[in-house]
């Protein structure tokens, strides 16, 4: 990788991430942490407002905007790749945005990328023999919990067929035996809970920040009830 790309690289992390440390950037461009310096310097001497925060790295100073990023055209067809699995794969509401999202990426493409990235959505087909039957479009309620980590409440139907309403903390979603599931701690069972997605009837947003601390990750729980 040549240093042109390598900045431009270290900048379009810097913007992904809220920091990022020397050493992360030394493995993902596979240099050392004294050229990383060098290359941070680089970017501040550019007028890019790099700056450092002890012990979490460097960021870009907030209120600094760039100009809209360019995509290749294999770039292009990896997300449009993407976002005919949601449309297979997740809920409405996910396939929605995603192609909202893929709108404005194709945007941004020049003509001769557009006519490429158009020829290859016409090629593609994901074949799902077992569609979700579930019409809800809550996934992107439960990504908003997640991220926001605010309480949400679901009116939930187990596989005993018993209806109940709970209030859970989400620490994230499950894509497995072709089916999504939310993995929470649920408030009404004191533990981790197994939700299945399309078992979920409602879902009402308590405007309640997470009570619990320390929640473990999804893989972890699967792991452990392994």
């Amino acid at each position: 990788m040549n240093r042109i790309d390598r900045l431009f690289g270290i900048l379009t992390t810097l913007q992904s991430k809220k920091h990022v440390t020397a050493a992360y950037l030394a493995d993902r461009y596979e240099m050392s942490v004294r050229t990383v310096y060098r290359d941070i310097k680089a970017l501040e001497e550019l007028g890019i407002p790099v700056s450092f925060e002890q012990p979490k790295g460097y960021f870009i100073v907030q209120g600094y905007f760039l100009p809209p990023l360019s995509f290749t055209t294999d770039e292009a067809n990896s997300l449009i790749l993407m976002a005919s699995l949601a449309e297979k794969f997740a809920d409405r509401s996910i396939a929605k945005y995603s192609n909202s999202a893929l709108a404005k990426i194709k945007a941004v493409l020049k003509s001769s990328d557009k006519d490429k990235t158009n020829r290859f959505s016409d090629h593609i087909n994901i074949y799902n023999p077992e569609p979700s039957k579930t019409e809800n479009d809550y996934l992107i309620d439960i990504q908003a919990s997640i991220t926001q980590q605010i309480i949400i409440a679901i009116d939930y139907t187990d596989n005993a067929n018993v209806k109940t309403t709970r209030e859970i903390e989400p620490t994230g979603l499950v894509f497995y035996n072709m089916e999504w599931h939310l993995i929470a701690w649920c408030w009404k069972r004191n533990d981790y809970r197994d939700f299945i997605v399309k078992r979920i009837s409602n879902i009402t947003c308590t405007k309640q920040p997470f009570r619990k601390k320390d929640h473990i990750k999804a893989v972890d729980f699967l792991t452990w009830y392994k």
